[in-house]
């Protein structure tokens, strides 16, 4: 079977340079480059669509534009293009977010995937009057996807938890389909939730090896559960028609990194509450030295930008096979971008989308990949 591909909405704006920020790191000035304009986004949401990928993922954080207005607004502009909509379960109930998302697919017959983000930074959730500390805020997210789902299943839900309560709660309309709902989180409270109520889990790319055994823990904490989830890694890409070509492109984004620029994205990245951030951080150690981590897997991203901070490089056969070994790892969906969005989803969904495909329909004829168990 294909594995799944979404794209970007860069929607805290875009540039030919590396968009820094999030995670406790500031906002890089390369985002007003090009504004995240109605228009501008509509662009690249048409070219994702054109180029076969699924969904676009739309981020959540003071740093970028509202999601579920965004892409709600977008959906006009595109016909089958399904939309991740990253949202906090904190700063909404869960009757109303249940809600919105039935009222999403109804009106855009049904292109609503949802990427639940439990807040890793504390300093952003106090901004939006969110006091809870970490641990509290996963608890949180458990109870709130619980009363969601009961609501999509058509239930009348009474509820009192540690955090949450509602009474009587019902929905008229029922989403159709319910939204599979993405999850995320590398800290051992964000596992347990993800294997109760996730439906993918998604983690940020670390080489190939680390993220199989991140998926083996998760797999094992859902079989606890009674369930099965799928996998997903969140990359970005920088491919051409030869290899030099693809390292002289990440070169240039790298050049374009002041020292001023990397001191101070790090100094706020080591300051994240955030284990997968952490995590991210240690791949390359704030230095420029020694990013490609494994064979090309390369982490410069991650020295101005907080969360997804490593890219697929090489050439499109090499990217090819690199995405390969993760779907042997266990991935089953990528969640990719590129600077810029327009530009890079082309390279992508022309060049490496079609070799993937072949080969998952040549691996098809013989069996399926294997997926560690």
């Amino acid at each position: 079977m294909s594995p799944t591909f979404h794209w970007f909405l860069p929607t805290s704006g875009d540039s030919r340079h590396v968009v820094g920020g999030g995670h406790g790191s500031p906002l890089g000035t390369a985002g007003t480059d090009r504004p995240p304009t109605l228009g501008y986004l509509a662009q690249i949401a048409r070219a994702a669509e054109q180029l076969g990928f699924t969904g676009v993922l739309t981020p959540t954080g003071a740093q970028c534009e509202d999601a579920w207005l965004t892409t709600a607004m977008l959906s006009r502009h595109t016909e089958r293009l399904k939309f991740l909509v990253a949202f906090r379960p904190g700063l909404l109930t869960p009757t109303l977010g249940a809600q919105m998302a039935a009222t999403y697919q109804w009106h855009t017959g049904g292109r609503l995937l949802l990427n639940v983000v439990t807040g890793g930074e504390s300093r952003e959730q106090r901004a939006y009057g969110d006091f809870l500390d970490k641990d509290a805020r996963y608890a949180r997210t458990d109870e709130f996807l619980h009363i969601v789902r009961d609501l999509w299943a058509g239930k009348t839900v009474t509820a009192e938890g540690e955090h949450l309560r509602v009474s009587g709660a019902r929905l008229n309309r029922l989403p159709q389909p319910v939204p599979p709902v993405y999850f995320g989180g590398s800290s051992p409270a964000a596992l347990r939730v993800a294997a109760r109520r996730a439906d993918t889990y998604l983690t940020w790319g670390e080489p190939p090896a680390q993220v199989a055994e991140k998926i083996a823990k998760v797999r094992a904490l859902a079989a606890g559960e009674g369930r099965r989830l799928r996998f997903g890694v969140r990359l970005h890409t920088i491919t051409r028609d030869t290899s030099a070509q693809a390292w002289a492109e990440a070169r240039r984004l790298l050049d374009g990194f002041t020292p001023q620029a990397v001191a101070e994205a790090q100094r706020g990245l080591r300051s994240s509450e955030s284990e997968g951030q952490r995590r991210m951080l240690d791949l390359h150690g704030g230095s420029r030295d020694g990013l490609e981590i494994h064979p090309g897997l390369w982490a410069g991203i991650g020295l101005v930008r907080g969360g997804a901070g490593t890219a697929l490089v090489g050439s499109h056969e090499e990217v090819a096979g690199l995405i390969g070994e993760y779907r042997e790892a266990g991935v089953e969906e990528f969640v990719l971008s590129g600077y810029p969005h327009l530009e890079e989803a082309y390279w992508f969904g022309e060049n490496v989308l079609p070799l993937v495909r072949d080969r998952s329909a040549a691996d098809g004829s013989r069996g399926a990949v294997p997926v560690p168990a």
